[in-house]
Formats: structure tokens, sequence, C-alpha cells
């Protein structure tokens, strides 16, 4: 067991369910080049159903520097402030089970939280998907089309950003601007993100730091996951005013737009052109992004992103709708969701 005044970097890894993904996930874990003996790894778990205790447990009886706490919550806000406050390390890395990390990502973590003036630095997410629908949908999300701006995912260059996917933190971050929001059953991240550049911290992306991440591999689970952050959105919005970008609502406006010019030309307004015209161009567009994105790749993957496209945006947006009218549910007593 490493000596706890030893400790440089504490991992944090919330886990739920995750027996599918939690072997190769610990396994690019225990290979890492940054020494053990200043690591500790803590997996934060929210009352697993399946085997990814027992297969927690079966590595820490080989490897002493693994810890395993519960998470009654069982949200991810909740794990990694329990993790937090039952760290040791200078350092804080946010990992997620549903990805794999280079050898060196701890050590590029430290490198960059030592070598830039930066609270929290992260790296590039290379989208796998297993499977025929898990590859076109690992395609899609790496795609401006499929997710916008989204730097980490479209490999942007290096340098200051609003946030970044899971984060490497100073431990003093949390101590001077607080923990993770536990309101946010999505969106923490960004919401921690934001506070850190709300209170004058710096937030950097390195093309050095790199992991994989293994999005779903099934048209429902692509759906479920578009539907719950377009909702996600629309509440932290609410929540925590400025969380949030620009971005992030461009599929619940489009929405929006289709519904409105829908229900006008069914009224007999003149909205039908625009209606034809709006849904042309997403159409076109649709097409182009499916070919250049299956020309890189494979081409078989083409009929499959043209439908995949519309059906994660207009899920995206259904799931925002969902949330507005979720809010007039929630409502703020002692800056709490109750």
């Amino acid at each position: 067991m490493p000596n706890k005044s030893e400790i440089i970097v504490s991992v944090v890894i919330p886990v739920r369910n995750e027996e599918k993904y939690i072997q190769q996930c610990m396994e690019s874990i225990i290979h890492q080049d940054y020494p053990k003996e200043n690591t500790e790894i803590i997996f934060v778990d929210g009352v697993s159903d399946d085997n990814t205790t027992s297969i927690i447990k079966s590595y820490r009886e080989n490897y002493d520097y693994i810890f395993l706490y519960i998470n009654e919550n069982r949200t991810v806000p909740y794990a990694m402030n329990i993790g937090i406050k039952n760290s040791h390390g200078k350092y804080i890395i946010r990992l997620d089970a549903h990805s794999k990390y280079a050898d060196d990502y701890f050590s590029k973590c430290v490198y960059y939280l030592e070598n830039t003036d930066a609270c929290n630095v992260g790296g590039v997410v290379e989208t796998k998907g297993n499977g025929y629908i898990g590859e076109a949908t690992a395609l899609m999300l790496s795609s401006p089309f499929g997710v916008g701006n989204s730097k980490f995912r479209i490999h942007g260059n290096d340098g200051y950003v609003d946030t970044v996917p899971f984060g490497a933190f100073k431990k003093e971050v949390f101590e001077n601007y607080g923990y993770y929001d536990e309101r946010l059953t999505r969106n923490q991240d960004n919401e921690m993100n934001y506070r850190i550049r709300k209170n004058g911290g710096k937030i950097y992306l390195s093309n050095d730091i790199k992991l994989t991440y293994y999005c779903r591999d099934s048209i429902r689970g692509i759906c479920n996951m578009a539907i719950k952050n377009g909702m996600w959105n629309i509440i932290t919005y609410f929540l925590c005013p400025g969380s949030m970008s620009a971005r992030h609502f461009v599929p619940f406006l489009f929405v929006i737009s289709i519904l409105m010019s829908f229900i006008s030309s069914l009224l007999k307004l003149p909205f039908i052109p625009l209606f034809v015209l709006e849904w042309g161009l997403y159409i076109f567009l649709d097409i182009v992004a499916s070919f250049i994105l299956c020309k890189k790749s494979n081409l078989k993957y083409f009929p499959l992103l043209i439908m995949e496209f519309p059906l994660f945006h207009i899920c995206y947006g259904m799931g925002s709708m969902i949330g507005v009218m979720k809010l007039y549910k929630f409502r703020r007593k002692n800056n709490e969701l109750v």
C-alpha cells in the first residue's frame, strides 16, 4: 500500500453497472507509466447490480493502491465528491469507466498541470464503438456536424478551452472553488469547468493526452443518451446559468423550428416553403457529412449515418423540450434542487 505522504496522483473513477467495460479500463490503468508508489486509484461504485464490484475487488487482491468506496446516491457528482474527500494526492484525475487510456495518460496530465497555468487539463477523445451500429455512432460523435465545435471530440488545437473530457485537476481547485454540484445528474463537468473559469482559472486541452471512449452500440442506447443529455442541458442552464454554451441548444432550436414551420403549414400559413427549405438544407448537409465520414473510413456506414444524424439531433432536441416541461416541477430552496 502506498505511503499516503508520497501520493501525488489520486485517480477517481465513478462506476455503476460497468462490467462490460471495466476490465479494459482497469488494464489501461495498471499499465500506466506513472510511478505506482505515487498513485492511488479510487473507484466509487453507485450500488451496481452486475459484476462491476467483483471485477474491481479481483484487481485489488494484486494491486494494493486500488481502493473501492460505495456511493449510495448513485450519481456521478456524489461519487466524485466521495473520491476527492478520501484522496491524498496533489492532483485529482477524473476518469470514466467507458474508456481506456494511453500508457502515459497520468504522466502527461501531471506534466501539463505542472507546466501550464491551468487548473484543469484534459486531452482528445478517440471515439470507438463495437459492431456496425457502434462503429457508425463513433463516426457521428467525432464529426462537427454531429457534435458541433466540441474541440476534444474533433481533435482541436492545443490551447485554453471552455471544457475538457473528465479532467485532471489541481486539488486546490476543490478547496478553493468547492466540490461537484450534486444536483446535476449530468453536465457536472461543464458546471465545474464554468466555475473554474468564472473564478479566473484556466482549462487546457492537449493533443498529447489521449484516451479512447466507447460509445453506445445500439440505436436505442444512443437515442436514450441524446434525450437525457438534451433534458439535462435545460435543467443545468436553469440551475447554473452560464455553465452551458450555445452549441448545447442548437438541436433544441432545430426541433422547435421544425415544429413551428410544420404547424404553420398545417394552418395554411405561408410557411410551407420555409419548412421544405429547412428540411432540404438539413438533408443535404446530412448526406454530405455522411459521405465525407464514410469516404475516410468505409462506405458501408453511409446508409446508417444518413438515418442516425437526424435521429440523434431530433432526440437531443426533444430531450431539451422534455427538460423545459420538467422545469415547472423544480423549485429552488436554499440553492438546492428539491
